[in-house]
């Protein structure tokens, strides 16, 4: 355990606010839990009725502490690249991450509780925009489902940074990211050229979709997006960001010597992707879906595109030769 760590002012201000939501939502999953036993609409009693207002309390604070806790993600993306300037051997925050073995484990896990959280909000807007409140119990079970995911964060945050060292050297993000030529890095077998061309055909597939108001497909072709997208950053559109062939890190576009373009690269993907896919989830949990969100898909995976390639048009204008 290095102190250095847990007394670094982002630290600090990252586990107390995780500390206080964990607080909070242990109250909104006590009431939670007493008004799915008894929650019944139909019912006109005095019991019911202070249920529908203890049900109105507990959302409201549901919804404020989800969507702080949206807000961590990308801070905890800041924090962890601020700490690269005290951990041996890390350039950026891919050193951080991969400085001990629950880094990544703990990435992964944000990653996946952005989209959850993000659709609880969703089927949240639904149920509270309807005069019987149809979602009520699916948006609270689904809320107990999302908790238990957060204990579980918690933990790992806490193990994660505790069990960072500055004694000794981490893994700088060139050795991670880095191939030694006989094995390819890329996914499913592709090279360069098709990985590219999946890229852009993918993005096609996903706006026609997203036009067609198809769900299932939308939401396949998105994900599978999001998928090959992020091998594209990181092999190929990411070093026009760099300018260096060799430079293969999704982390140091997130500092301020690129200005900080990795942050709008990542947020309108994940934006584009989650619009595309939540009518998806809606079907199945609600039955219900929101046409303007595949408009919103459309709008931000083209934003997307639009700046990883206009990055590669900027070049080659400049050096007149691509990397």
């Amino acid at each position: 355990m290095s102190t250095d760590i847990l007394l670094s002012n982002e630290v600090i201000i990252f586990l107390f606010i995780e500390s206080l939501l964990l607080c909070i939502l242990f109250i909104a999953i006590y009431f939670t839990s007493i008004i799915l036993k008894n929650w019944n609409f139909n019912s006109t009693t005095s019991s019911q009725y202070k249920l529908e207002k203890q049900s109105y309390l507990v959302t409201v604070i549901i919804y404020f502490t989800l969507i702080v806790k949206l807000f961590l993600v990308p801070y905890f993306a800041y924090t962890v690249d601020i700490l690269s300037a005290i951990v041996p051997g890390a350039m950026c925050g891919a050193g951080v991450i991969s400085s001990n073995d629950y880094g990544e484990s703990l990435l992964i896990l944000k990653i996946i509780m952005l989209f959850l959280v993000s659709s609880w909000l969703i089927i949240n807007k639904l149920d509270i925009q309807k005069k019987n409140f149809p979602y009520l119990k699916k948006k609270f079970l689904y809320f107990i489902l999302i908790f238990t995911f957060i204990i579980l964060e918690f933990i790992l945050d806490i193990l994660y940074f505790t069990d960072i060292s500055t004694l000794s050297i981490a893994t700088c993000c060139s050795a991670i990211y880095s191939s030694d030529g006989s094995i390819n890095p890329l996914p499913l077998g592709l090279n360069l050229d098709s990985l590219l061309i999946s890229f852009y055909l993918l993005y096609i597939l996903t706006f026609i979709s997203n036009i067609k108001q198809n769900r299932y497909l939308s939401g396949i072709s998105n994900i599978s997006f999001l998928y090959i997208a992020y091998y594209a950053i990181l092999y190929f559109f990411g070093t026009y960001v760099y300018e260096l062939p060799t430079h293969h890190c999704p982390f140091c576009m997130l500092q301020k010597d690129y200005y900080y373009i990795g942050y709008f690269i990542f947020i309108s993907l994940f934006l584009g992707v989650f619009f595309g896919m939540v009518n998806s989830i809606l079907s199945i949990l609600t039955k219900d879906s929101i046409i303007k969100y595949y408009k919103y898909s459309n709008i931000f995976n083209t934003l997307f595109v639009a700046i990883c390639t206009l990055y590669v048009i900027v070049y080659y204008i400049k050096n007149g030769v691509l990397l």
